[in-house]
């Protein structure tokens, strides 16, 4: 999609539990200064009052009437018809409320609701990681070149969303990509946001700081148990390792990382690939094979980079004929946000609006 030319202006929102940022995008861009409002969390009809004060306000810095209205929340939502439903970190919203419904009747524009998960993998593949990572491919010199991306947001809680082919795909219920629970092959008991998020941080480190104040006692930068600072992220490496291999194995293409959390890549990024690289057994053990068919690469090293760039060329003999040669590395390539999750879920949201305004789906 060709968004970068393209001038319709669609208002935005990045709503949080204590604060909410509302602006507006046209041609890919912020076009004013984002406006910033508290949640009120827990008083629906001020809270309402907040989300309508916050788009009117935008709506007139703007001053050209918005073509849609597009924008993240939490779940659980029934996304397409806009309705919110019971939220944790939002309590006002209980039993369905019609968010969306109630801000297309104020505004007299189409409203479009989704997850951050869904919205940040959107952004990524359209204008961040993935084209980034397909020019890396072809300044190399490579043919291979890649279409499909998993996105994962890991902060308070553990978000995910999958794009194919330059088109999010949220399934027929709106709930592709919960990658929040897939079992937890750390504790099969529970889900695996339990170990890949803030409370998994404080829960292993033991004592209830801030990820940040967690990953500056990693560093050395904060006086605390650094050895219990550096396993609590090697733990969510491992759990995150195990959650992207059952995400790989089914999509088959790039992932890239967000939210707070991944600003301490560096300290869980090695249990992450150790355990993308270990092996699975049969079930007499006589018989061990790769956890993914895929070859999996951290993209933010500059020699796993440039490894997964050059694939392996092979040539093949065909009787008969010419010589053929082809790429026979079958690969995955991680990294982080090449945006930001924030821009990322803005320009996710905003593409999408206009994907749905020009009838694509």
């Amino acid at each position: 999609m060709q968004y970068k030319s393209d001038e319709r202006v669609v208002l935005t929102l990045d709503a949080g539990g204590t604060k909410f940022s509302f602006s507006a995008m046209a041609g890919g861009e912020e076009v004013v200064q984002p406006v910033e409002y508290p949640s009120h969390a827990d008083n629906l009809d001020l809270c309402l009052k907040t989300i309508s004060d916050g788009f009117s306000e935008v709506a007139a810095r703007v001053k050209k009437k918005p073509a849609a209205i597009s924008f993240a929340f939490p779940g659980p939502s029934y996304y397409p018809e806009g309705i919110i439903g019971d939220l944790g970190n939002l309590p006002a919203f209980r039993g369905g409320v019609p968010l969306g419904p109630l801000l297309a009747h104020k505004f007299g524009v189409p409203v479009f609701i989704n997850n951050d998960g869904d919205l940040f993998a959107l952004g990524e593949a359209l204008g961040g990681f993935l084209p980034h990572i397909n020019q890396k491919l072809a300044a190399a010199g490579s043919t291979k070149r890649y279409n499909n991306l998993i996105g994962f947001t890991i902060g308070t809680g553990l978000g995910g969303g999958i794009v194919h082919n330059g088109r999010l795909f949220i399934g027929d219920n709106s709930a592709a990509g919960e990658v929040w629970l897939l079992r937890n092959a750390r504790h099969p008991h529970t889900f695996m946001e339990e170990s890949v998020c803030i409370r998994a941080l404080q829960r292993s480190y033991g004592e209830k700081l801030t990820a940040k104040e967690i990953y500056q006692v990693a560093l050395g930068g904060r006086e605390g148990n650094r050895a219990a600072a550096e396993r609590a992220f090697s733990d969510l490496g491992a759990a995150l390792g195990e959650c992207i291999a059952n995400a790989a194995t089914l999509i088959d293409g790039l992932v890239v990382i967000g939210g707070g959390v991944s600003n301490a890549y560096p300290l869980f990024a090695p249990a992450m690939m150790q355990a993308l690289a270990q092996g699975i057994e049969n079930f007499d053990r006589s018989r061990t094979i790769s956890r993914l068919e895929l070859d999996c690469f951290d993209l933010e090293s500059e020699e796993q980079l440039s490894k997964f760039c050059a694939g392996k060329m092979l040539t093949l003999n065909v009787p008969g004929s010419a010589e053929i040669r082809y790429d026979a590395m079958k690969r995955c390539g991680i990294g982080r946000s090449h945006l930001g999750t924030s821009r990322a879920v803005s320009l996710g949201a905003y593409v999408f609006a206009l994907a749905r305004l020009d009838g694509v789906h």
